[in-house]
């Protein structure tokens, strides 16, 4: 099969248990008619395949999958990355930056010298940082390289608020923008349930309290450290948020979603990649949404692309030269 029979082809690159975890769940949603897997564990990456085919019997529908390499990639629609170092207990995503900036290189030269002319998206962390880089590496136009960002994030979010208030997830609108990271801010002045404002559906019950909310929020933001104590990685949820990103994309839904984007001037920013509000299509970016933020959320957001640009420009500087 090959594009001029229009069937969608996803590479991944990494199969850990982010790889897989994506590669289980785009199957069984049926988001792509070819899947390859590419990994320098070859035979890891072979027994995935393997493993999987063995399902499509259960599966909405059937999904061509095999251990490629990359010659794959040349008639990809989306490569998504998510190889990489891992994020250890007690590390910072940022603390990941250098070393795993050195194998996007390597990576992405290796996608484009086979003429990919899809779209990038990324998902290793520190993925805002990766991203841009990836951009950097890969000359593809800004639209086209995307990072996972604040997805999960502001999925966690959601699920918490709605937990807390008791509704259904599908009604709690609520978004985390910035680095997805510690310095990751909530965008209160635009959460709403069920329509009606985070800040007055407080009044609704004494219960709830601001405090409340505040602590929330700190379980949102630190959801990572506290999975990775517990279990050592983080896989699930991500792996969920990237075959959201790979359906908006794959299907040119126009979906809004906080992916990680590229900013040239939406809120005063520019030249950095982070997770804000972003119509994605069949182009990948079709564009960014800029909300009015708070003096305090704006604050927060200039903060934290600050906190990016301070450890990122150093190493893309260091291995571009």
């Amino acid at each position: 099969m090959n594009k001029k029979e229009k069937v969608n082809r996803v590479v991944l690159i990494g199969a850990g248990l982010v790889g897989s975890s994506y590669a289980f769940a785009l199957i069984n949603q049926a988001v792509t008619e070819e899947l390859v897997i590419i990994d320098l564990d070859k035979e890891k990456a072979i027994g995935d395949a393997m493993d999987l085919n063995h399902g499509k019997a259960f599966a909405p529908s059937s999904t061509n999958t095999w251990y490629g390499d990359y010659s794959d990639c040349e008639d990809a629609d989306i490569v998504c990355i998510c190889a990489g170092a891992n994020q250890k207990p007690g590390e910072t995503r940022l603390d990941l930056v250098e070393k795993n900036m050195k194998i996007f290189k390597t990576i992405v030269d290796n996608v484009m010298e086979k003429k990919f002319d899809g779209i990038f998206l990324i998902a290793t962390n520190p993925v805002d940082i990766l991203t841009h880089a990836t951009q950097v590496f890969s000359g593809l136009p800004k639209e086209r390289v995307i990072g996972s960002g604040t997805t999960l994030d502001t999925a966690r979010f959601r699920f918490m608020l709605s937990d807390y208030f008791n509704v259904a997830t599908q009604n709690v609108h609520a978004y985390i923008i910035g680095e997805h990271g510690d310095t990751e801010l909530p965008v209160w002045s635009h959460a709403t349930i069920g329509g009606v404002p985070v800040a007055k559906y407080l009044e609704t019950n004494e219960s709830y309290t601001p405090e409340d909310l505040e602590h929330l929020f700190e379980d949102v933001r630190d959801a990572a450290y506290q999975i990775i104590q517990k279990k050592g990685a983080t896989h699930y949820g991500i792996a969920m948020s990237l075959v959201r990103i790979t359906k908006a994309i794959l299907g040119n839904e126009n979906s809004i979603l906080t992916v990680s984007t590229y900013l040239d001037g939406e809120y005063g920013e520019r030249e950095v990649y982070v997770g804000v509000p972003t119509i994605v299509n069949r182009r990948g970016v079709e564009k960014v949404l800029e909300m009015e933020l708070s003096d305090v959320e704006q604050q927060q957001l200039r903060h934290s692309v600050k906190t990016l640009k301070e450890t990122m420009n150093p190493a893309l500087e260091k291995i571009t030269q």
